[in-house]
């Protein structure tokens, strides 16, 4: 069987992980079968329209890779692909189930249904709308004749509707607890109930992989495919993201825009992979793995139910993962130089700044720490913290002399400086202690930094002096 998926995002903000993390998902089962994977944008709230959105989603989905068989930007033979494009396809359809019987026109004002609503929420019960028990004939004239209405789907009144979703037991909802549901607004535009199952349906969608948020409204949907005289898809309702309270992701705990991480330097794949273990584990225990990896051996139906936790903290785990056994130095040295030139921040990709950024991966998890962790590679006026201060003004007397060592030295690198701080302090009778922290203090302002002999190595023997000679004076 040929799987053909989706993903639906609406161009209403941010570009969101959780759109990320259904896409990944539905793109790898896709991939699985040699099927399709589409982006369809659901644009048709536009009181909710952000403009750049649509196309931060798209740059969005390029990042992580997970590129479309069909969308807005490649076309494909089942477009248009945004909604608004699709305007007149809805009413047909709609129309169509009101002549089947299947839905109604309803003429109900707003405030009309403001009191329906008040009396069901009083009695308990779902809103029961007048307008369904009107004459077919007599509505239709009344709609014809341009009168407003609203056509809504007109739910069975006895019985049940049960939604099969391959990771649960089925799911049995009471018709009596559904309300009917508009499906095409008065001003023409169509609800997502409705939007959504005909763009499902003629797109050839095979596999609903959607937010377990949506349960709730698939039985509106599995009775417009009843309705329509359609087969349903498979659905699967993917655990929803949660903060580590286990509350749903929102931006008021955790950045939930793609763009964020993007910004502050995470890479890609190490998204991918942590979105991955978001309600799914590998079968053999494997945390790192790449996306062809996962493609090889994820099965949906391993996918759990409960609330994976997005947790920043892992992700930035997973980062440096990536920067320190995964990608390599040379190609780590050129993302970074790109990201920092996206930044504005203008450093010669040089042999300097390869060395630079192999002394500095294993002290970073993300791109964004790196300027923060280095000021004193890239300027003389670098800042001093206090306790390397007080490291160097404890060893005002040693500092000129151990310039004049590392000045005098035959050869500046890390094996020479090294052997030459051990012969320092044995001559002095001190500990390594006592002889090198006053000089990491002095070089870089702080006594966080790479190994010592590594980090005046590359430095240079100038700046290393010079230094040590000002800050020791």
């Amino acid at each position: 069987m040929s799987v053909v998926t989706r993903i639906a995002p609406s161009p209403t903000g941010d570009p969101h992980v959780g759109t990320a993390y259904i896409g990944l998902f539905n793109h790898t089962l896709a991939r699985q079968s040699g099927g399709k994977f589409i982006l369809r944008v659901e644009d048709t709230d536009r009181n909710r329209y952000v403009p750049d959105s649509e196309k931060r989603i798209f740059q969005m989905m390029a990042w992580l890779g997970l590129t479309p068989d069909e969308s807005p930007l490649q076309g494909g033979p089942n477009g248009p692909y945004r909604q608004s494009e699709r305007f007149d396809l809805y009413g047909d359809y709609a129309r169509g189930l009101v002549a089947g019987g299947h839905a109604y026109y309803a003429f109900e004002t707003a405030d009309e249904l403001t009191a329906l609503r008040e009396a069901a929420q009083a009695d308990g019960r779902v809103i029961a709308v007048p307008s369904r028990d009107l004459d077919p004939a007599a509505a239709q004239a009344r709609a014809e004749a341009g009168e407003a209405a609203v056509i809504r789907l007109k739910v069975p009144r006895e019985g049940e509707t049960v939604v099969n979703d391959l990771l649960r037991d089925p799911i049995h909802f009471q018709n009596r607890e559904i309300d009917d549901k508009v499906l095409l607004k008065a001003d023409g535009f169509p609800t997502y109930h409705l939007a959504n199952v005909v763009d499902d349906r003629l797109m050839g969608v095979t596999h609903v992989v959607r937010a377990e948020e949506w349960i709730t409204s698939t039985p509106i949907h599995v009775l417009l495919y009843r309705a329509f005289g359609w087969p349903e898809p498979v659905f699967a309702h993917m655990p929803l993201l949660r903060n580590s309270d286990k509350s749903k992701i929102s931006k008021r705990k955790n950045p939930t825009s793609v763009e964020w991480y993007q910004g502050q330097g995470f890479l890609p794949e190490a998204m991918l992979n942590f979105l991955a273990t978001m309600g799914w584990t590998h079968p053999d225990g494997l945390e790192v793995f790449d996306l062809a990896e996962f493609e090889r051996v994820f099965r949906l139906s391993d996918v759990t139910l409960g609330g994976p936790v997005f947790d920043q903290a892992k992700l930035r785990w997973y980062n440096g993962k990536y920067l320190r056994e995964v990608l390599s130095e040379d190609e780590v040295a050129r993302r970074l130089h790109a990201f920092l030139a996206d930044q504005k921040v203008d450093l010669p990709h040089d042999d300097y700044f390869r060395a630079v950024v192999r002394l500095m991966t294993p002290r970073i998890e993300v791109f964004s720490e790196f300027l923060e962790k280095t000021p004193y590679f890239w300027s003389e006026e670098y800042p001093v913290t206090e306790k390397a201060q007080a490291a160097i003004d404890g060893a005002r007397e040693l500092l000129p002399e151990l310039a004049a060592t590392l000045k005098n030295l035959p050869t500046f690198d890390a094996a020479s400086i090294k052997a030459a701080f051990a012969a320092f302090a044995e001559e002095k009778g001190l500990k390594l202690g006592k002889v090198m922290p006053p000089v990491r203090a002095a070089v870089a302002g702080t006594m966080e930094s790479p190994d010592l002999p590594d980090l005046l190595a590359t430095l240079g023997r100038e700046r290393v002096v010079a230094r040590i000679a000002r800050l020791g004076a």
